[in-house]
């Protein structure tokens, strides 16, 4: 009978912890009751922000959902493409968000799971539709802005109670952060550089002028705050040792610098063509080079080498990039820069998003940082 007592009261215990998560979770308001804080994110871009959204795609090879990816995140693999946690946890944490951002394929993202956000972005995706071409099924950056107008945004209005005119209050305490650029180079313009026939600086041009007309598309939605978050040096990924002797690929890296500085002068921009926006961008490109140069100053050992096994480009069904499945992997993750062919390891994502949050330097966010956005 006692036995019986102990499960019992056990079990109530773990409904009521259960429900106080839950309800953390779907809380609209600060833990001070106050309506000032931001309320959560809506993620838009690649691999590097994908929370697991190309889970649910059927005819994708872009998929992280197996071990070795996720060997120290919480929850094991989950479609993050690193070991343990990206930015964009890391910086809803800053945010004190209570809640993972929920990845939009989910079939379980809707009520009142889409209140903190939701991650819309999708590995090997671009800011051009037929980016990701290569790994079969993606979600373009422009289907997962349909997804957000005309799925998620009537949602989530409708678990806030606002109606149409009360929109744009509602959207500035919710920050949009847009992660791609870099698969729109490697996976295509690199790829079939002579089928666009144009220079390096005129598909940047049309870029950034794609990407200009969706930030708008955003900004028209009721989008108030961004963070831009710049393309890290291309030319440095393990996925290219086997096609260089020293050093990076100058080439792509100078696509990356290219495209930063394009993303800056959208940021400039915006004082005339999205008036009451603020935009920051976190200069992922310096704050990685800063790494890859004196791996030694931020506690790493190797800044050339994937943590985990990948098959190279060049073996047979081998793409340079993903972790082979069930395949070797580092003993000390911390210590290496990338865990994959081209994406970091969560130590490289804790340093991002901590620079993103409070640095001062104008080369690393610009023009300010995200804590002073959340301000205003």
């Amino acid at each position: 009978m006692a036995k019986k007592a102990g499960r019992g009261f056990i079990l109530v215990c773990l409904q009521l912890l259960l429900c106080f998560s839950q309800l953390n979770c779907i809380r609209a308001k600060g833990e001070d009751g106050s309506d000032d804080e931001i309320k959560g994110m809506f993620v838009f871009g690649s691999s590097l922000v994908d929370n697991g959204n190309n889970n649910y795609l059927e005819n994708s090879t872009a998929k992280a959902d197996f071990l070795p990816y996720g060997i120290d995140f919480p929850k094991g693999p989950s479609g993050r493409f690193t070991n343990g946690k990206n930015v964009i946890d890391l910086l809803g944490e800053m945010l004190k968000l209570p809640c993972l951002i929920p990845p939009f394929s989910d079939p379980s993202t809707k009520g009142s799971k889409v209140v903190h956000g939701v991650n819309f972005a999708s590995g090997a995706s671009g800011i051009l539709d037929d980016t990701g071409f290569l790994a079969g099924q993606v979600i373009s950056l422009n289907q997962q802005i349909r997804n957000f107008e005309t799925v998620t945004l009537p949602e989530v209005k409708k678990q806030l109670g606002v109606n149409r005119r009360e929109n744009r209050k509602a959207m500035k305490k919710y920050m949009f952060i847009m992660g791609t650029g870099g698969n729109d180079y490697l996976f295509n313009y690199f790829v079939r550089k002579g089928g666009y026939n144009v220079s390096l600086e005129t598909f940047t041009v049309n870029l950034t002028t794609s990407l200009s007309h969706q930030l708008k598309k955003l900004y028209r939605l009721g989008a108030r705050k961004f963070v831009l978050m710049s393309v890290y040096p291309l030319g440095c990924s393990p996925m290219l040792n086997a096609l260089r002797k020293d050093g990076c690929i100058e080439v792509m890296n100078q696509a990356a610098i290219l495209f930063n500085d394009g993303l800056k002068s959208i940021i400039d921009a915006a004082k005339s063509d999205m008036p009451t926006s603020n935009l920051v961008l976190v200069n992922s490109y310096n704050i990685v080079t800063d790494i890859i140069q004196n791996p030694s100053s931020k506690g790493f050992k190797d800044a050339n080498n994937p943590c985990c096994e990948v098959v190279p480009l060049t073996q047979l069904a081998g793409n340079g990039v993903s972790c082979k499945k069930g395949g070797r992997i580092c003993m000390d993750r911390s210590a290496h820069v990338f865990f994959d062919g081209l994406h970091p390891t969560e130590k490289v994502n804790v340093e991002i998003a901590a620079k993103a949050f409070t640095s001062d330097l104008k080369t690393e966010v610009y023009p300010i940082n995200v804590n002073q956005l959340i301000q205003l």
